[in-house]
């Protein structure tokens, strides 16, 4: 796939099975990951990659604890729901921000960096033809989640990147008026 068709058509994939990348294609999501804006060259990010039905019932574990640790009246269903979550996907890339204290790179931008990450990585397994999704929410945030992936104060949970094969047809989206969004400076 070319790079522009790669910038002009990516989309997130939610429904998402087997085939996850493995080999070449994985590593290369993994390079693509490395090579994304880093003011400085402080590499503020770190990835966990949960593969295969055992890692990712791990990571479902963990989410239903961080959930009932939230909320101990937790409805089972949600508890239920919150297990299954990592479920969705043959593989789960979490996605840190190892943020530290620079005299010239602030905090959020060692953010948006790792943020990019995950925008190279979904881009990547894309034009490799996977399909992927960048998920976010409290599971980012619950400090159980945060300790058992341990992670330090600073560091931040910037999302989850869902990757497999995509379950369906890719979806047809209107082409954006650019007209609307980008503006001349007068």
């Amino acid at each position: 796939m070319d790079a522009m068709t790669l910038l002009t058509t990516r989309y997130s994939s939610s429904r998402l099975t087997e085939p996850a990348p493995a080999g070449e294609a994985l590593q290369l999501i993994k390079q693509a990951a490395l090579r994304v804006p880093d003011h400085g060259g402080l590499r503020p990010w770190r990835f966990v990659v949960f593969s295969g039905k055992s890692a990712l019932t791990k990571l479902g574990d963990i989410f239903a604890e961080a959930a009932l640790e939230d909320d101990p009246t937790i409805a089972n269903d949600l508890l239920e729901r919150a297990r299954q979550l990592p479920l969705r996907a043959p593989m789960v890339i979490a996605c840190i921000a190892r943020c530290r204290e620079h005299h010239k790179v602030p905090v959020s931008e060692q953010v948006q960096s790792a943020a990019c990450a995950v925008m190279a990585m979904q881009q990547a397994a894309f034009a490799q033809g996977f399909g992927g999704i960048w998920r976010t929410g409290a599971y980012t945030q619950f400090e159980f989640v945060r300790q058992t992936m341990g992670l330090a104060e600073d560091d931040e949970i910037v999302g989850y990147l869902y990757l497999g094969t995509c379950a369906t047809e890719t979806p047809q989206r209107p082409q954006l008026e650019v007209n609307e969004f980008f503006s001349d400076y007068q």
